[in-house]
């Protein structure tokens, strides 16, 4: 079925229709939610570890949910008590992240890639009470815990605690000191008001915020994906790389489990496991970001595999191009390549690519339940179709707000419209199409210049692998752009060589008068966002003369 498009409503604001799914309503809690869900779903497969090839059932996980619960409960986790949990993705993780929502706890993933100091300052915005960790994080997270004293338990995955301050989880769940029960009886949460997540923001321009998603603003978000007209995920095996304690992989985890759909995942990107999960599963659905796309169209590896079953790719996190795009289905075949357009801050996607609404460079159409408008950055006023200006949405998966920053919660959300940092418009057809973070947009001259727009330029020469481009300071012009390039192995490649490349495909802006360095690799974080600040400081320590 195709999606119903937009409504422009007076005032030039965009209204995306009702939301009809009403399934998640008759549930206590989000936890109550899910935990029916798996019970329902009985013995069918629902997650496969495709590095072991251990595959489980949904009445497993529905059994081992409620018995970690019942764990959780034992260790003094009581309602809106935040849980951490910081692990790569691994059936554990499911369990505890769903076991914790059936107490009506907190959850408050931490990125594994954290040094002590970050996994301080994160910890320090969610207070967790008791610590989920896998061996890999354990003894950093266990560290920075003895300088806290809000952390009463840590819990390290696996049999074999590392320590005695630290508790094995499988000696939990096997431990007779818990009554074995079927069952959990759970409270009835304030959806509105009670946190599920608190996820840290993506962090491109300094130490993250913590942002609070409601039980609410998900179970809303589930009931939108589970309108008639959305992508029918029913029994579909989908392949997952993308991080779980990023909102993208999370919100995913989350909302497939509550599905049924089967879910398939890798704890890092290999790229040999990768690619053969994809063939060995007979994979229909992937969740991407552009750097596995890139991969996807560029690496030489694929073509030694079968990926024939892909049918669909969903792309999100970072701006996807069209060169990338076409690559794949040239290459592989894919039919359905799909965009999507969210924040953390809006649980999920705000915008998705449909069969309506799929133009070369848009990120789609308005998703129901939400209203959008497009303001003027200097004036705030609402602004029309194919007039640029910052994104603003309303609904109800916008978050509660940043945890114990009330100044930034204030200036994110103004009458109840998130205010995203981004650039961009809708066209006629109500597609919406993003330019650039107002941040990140390099002012040269007064124009202002995209660097998306030359990342995919650069993205199209044959030997390069990657790109990013940033503004290098100028006293003249304000900022030049600049990029840091990833050749591709074994080529020669000049600078002189990618500024010509750049000068006869773009506009005077967007030359590369900043110049070019060659890097190893582009820095990004774990849902593959340019980290533009770590690129800002490597260039301060340039020697000048090398620029």
């Amino acid at each position: 079925m195709l999606q119903k498009m937009a409504t422009l409503l007076p005032g030039n604001i965009l209204y995306g229709g009702p939301v009809t799914g009403t399934e998640t309503k008759q549930y206590k809690s989000l936890g109550h939610y899910a935990m029916e869900k798996y019970k329902s779903f009985g013995t069918q497969t629902v997650l496969i570890d495709a590095v072991t090839g251990q595959e489980y059932s949904a009445e497993y996980m529905y059994k081992s949910i409620v018995r970690l619960a019942h764990v959780m409960k034992y260790l003094g986790v009581k309602s809106n008590d935040v849980v951490g949990l910081s692990s790569e993705n691994r059936l554990e993780y499911a369990i505890t992240l769903f076991a914790a929502f059936v107490v009506n706890a907190t959850v408050a993933p931490l990125n594994v890639t954290y040094s002590e100091r970050e996994v301080h300052h994160a910890i320090n915005l969610s207070k967790p009470k008791v610590m989920f960790a896998s061996k890999m994080t354990i003894d950093r997270i266990a560290k920075v815990a003895k300088n806290n004293s809000f952390v009463k338990k840590l819990v390290v995955f696996g049999n074999d605690s590392t320590s005695s301050h630290v508790l094995a989880f499988d000696a939990l769940m096997k431990s007779d000191k818990i009554p074995s029960q079927d069952t959990f009886e759970c409270e009835i949460a304030n959806k509105d008001d009670d946190v599920a997540l608190i996820v840290c923001s993506s962090g491109t321009t300094g130490l993250p915020k913590g942002v609070q998603l409601t039980q609410s603003n998900i179970l809303s978000t589930i009931d939108s994906q589970l309108e008639p007209t959305a992508l029918p995920l029913g029994e579909m095996k989908m392949l997952t790389v993308i991080p779980w304690f990023h909102a993208f992989g999370c919100l995913t985890l989350i909302t497939t489990g509550c599905m049924g759909a089967v879910l398939v995942y890798l704890p890092k990107f290999e790229d040999h496991l990768f690619l053969s999960a994809i063939e060995k599963y007979r994979i229909m659905m992937a969740f991407m970001v552009p750097p596995l796309m890139v991969f996807l169209a560029k690496h030489p590896i694929v073509e030694k595999y079968d990926l024939s079953s892909l049918m669909v790719l969903l792309c999100g996190a970072a701006p996807l191009s069209k060169e990338t795009e076409d690559q794949i289905k040239e290459r592989i075949g894919v039919p359905i390549i799909r965009q999507g357009y969210g924040l953390s801050e809006s649980t999920l996607s705000l915008i998705v690519q449909n069969d309506n609404a799929c133009k070369p460079g848009s990120v789609g159409a308005l998703k129901v339940g939400l209203y959008a408008k497009v303001i003027d950055t200097e004036t705030g006023k609402v602004l029309g179709p194919n007039q640029r200006g910052e994104l603003c949405f309303k609904g109800d998966c916008i978050m509660k707000g940043y945890i114990g920053d009330t100044k930034s919660t204030q200036s994110a959300i103004i009458d109840g419209w998130l205010h995203t940092g981004d650039i961009g418009y809708f066209d006629d057809d109500f597609e919406f199409f993003i330019v650039d973070r107002i941040k990140e947009l390099i002012k040269y001259k007064g124009f202002q210049v995209p660097p998306a727009e030359i990342e995919a330029l650069l993205l199209t020469h044959p030997k390069i692998k990657d790109a990013a481009v940033i503004g290098k300071p100028d006293e003249e012009a304000g900022e030049l752009p600049l990029a840091f390039v990833v050749k591709q192995a074994n080529v020669d490649l000049s600078e002189k060589e990618v500024i010509d490349f750049v000068a006869e495909r773009a506009s005077p802006a967007k030359k590369l008068r900043g110049g070019v360095i060659f890097v190893d690799e582009i820095p990004k974080n774990p849902s593959g966002k340019i980290l533009r600040r770590v690129l800002r400081d490597m260039l301060k320590k340039k020697p000048k003369s090398k620029l």
